[in-house]
C-alpha cells in the first residue's frame, strides 16, 4: 500500500483498475437492414469469421474485437465512418478489396486523394500527433455504413 494514504484509498483504487472500461474489451456495433447482403459481406468479402447468429444479430470476430451487425427495419445510415480497420499495407489492401467488388469513395471536399481513393492525413501543429500523416481510404457496405482502412505512419 506504498503510496497510498489510506487502505481504503487502495481498494478503490483497486477496484477502478479492475472495472474501468479503459481495461476491458470494447465490442462494436453496425446497424444494418439486410441481413443476407450483410452476412455475405462481411464474411464472405471482408473475411470476419461469424461466430453465431440469432434474431437479435449476426456476431464476427475481427481479430479478437467482436463485432455485431444488428439488422433493423427502418435506418438511414450515417455520413460518417463507424468502422475502420489499421492496415499494414494500405495499397495492397485497397486492391485486394477492390478486385473483390468494393468501390472505394471519393468527397470532393478532400481535394489530396490518389487515383485509388487514398487521402493522406496532413501533418503539423494543427494535427493530432498520432494520426498525422496517415494514409485513409474509405468504402461502404451494402447498407452504407461508411468504414475505412487506414495505415499509421
Amino acid at each position: 500500500m506504498a503510496g497510498f494514504t489510506t487502505g481504503r484509498e487502495w481498494v478503490r483504487m483497486l477496484v477502478m483498475s479492475t472495472f474501468t472500461l479503459g481495461t476491458q474489451k470494447i465490442v462494436a456495433f453496425a446497424a444494418v437492414r439486410d441481413r443476407d447482403a450483410a452476412r455475405k459481406f462481411y464474411r464472405d468479402t471482408l473475411g470476419l469469421r461469424l461466430m453465431g447468429e440469432d434474431q437479435f444479430a449476426m456476431v464476427f470476430d475481427a481479430n479478437g474485437t467482436t463485432l455485431r451487425v444488428s439488422p433493423v427495419p427502418d435506418w438511414t445510415p450515417p455520413q460518417f465512418t463507424v468502422l475502420g480497420w489499421e492496415v499494414n499495407d494500405i495499397v495492397a489492401v485497397v486492391k485486394y478489396l477492390a478486385s473483390a467488388g468494393i468501390e472505394f469513395q471519393r468527397y470532393p471536399w478532400m481535394k489530396d486523394q490518389d487515383e485509388m481513393g487514398i487521402w493522406t492525413s496532413p501533418s503539423g501543429p494543427d494535427v493530432a500527433a498520432v494520426h498525422a500523416g496517415a494514409r485513409v481510404a474509405w468504402f461502404k457496405d451494402p447498407d452504407g455504413n461508411v468504414l475505412s482502412v487506414a495505415q499509421m505512419p
